[in-house]
């Protein structure tokens, strides 16, 4: 089967699953808190840097399958640098209960990673 295919196979229930999750909390949560990120955005971005860290993983490992982990390392550095440049408004704003923006954020953020590791060890594994 193809890598691709096989990730989607998984990562896409994986994602909407969380997502609903999240989303369902949040709005739970909306009476007591206020949230500076939307569920939509934080999954947007979780979900795409996912696929796209991916996307390139297959990249290297078809090339240079030597590589893959070091590759992981770097695009897991670049996405975690990524995350901050996304933060930035959160930062700068004076939000009154950090924590509460930050976790939503990091949770899932953390969750896609691991999600991203085990595949990731697929990866090289079968190679």
């Amino acid at each position: 089967m193809n890598k691709t295919t096989d990730f989607l196979k998984y990562f896409l229930p994986f994602s909407i699953v969380l997502f609903v999750a999240q989303y369902f909390a949040m709005q739970f949560l909306s009476d007591k808190f206020v949230f500076l990120y939307s569920a939509w955005s934080i999954y947007l971005f979780n979900i795409v840097a996912t696929f796209l860290v991916y996307l390139f993983l297959i990249f290297v490992h078809k090339n240079f399958a030597n590589y893959t982990g070091f590759a992981f390392l770097g695009a897991s550095f670049i996405r975690m640098m990524a995350a901050i440049v996304f933060l930035i408004p959160l930062i700068k704003a004076h939000v009154k209960n950090p924590i509460v923006d930050i976790s939503t954020f990091f949770i899932p953020y953390f969750l896609f990673l691991l999600f991203e590791t085990y595949f990731t060890i697929r990866l090289i594994n079968k190679g």
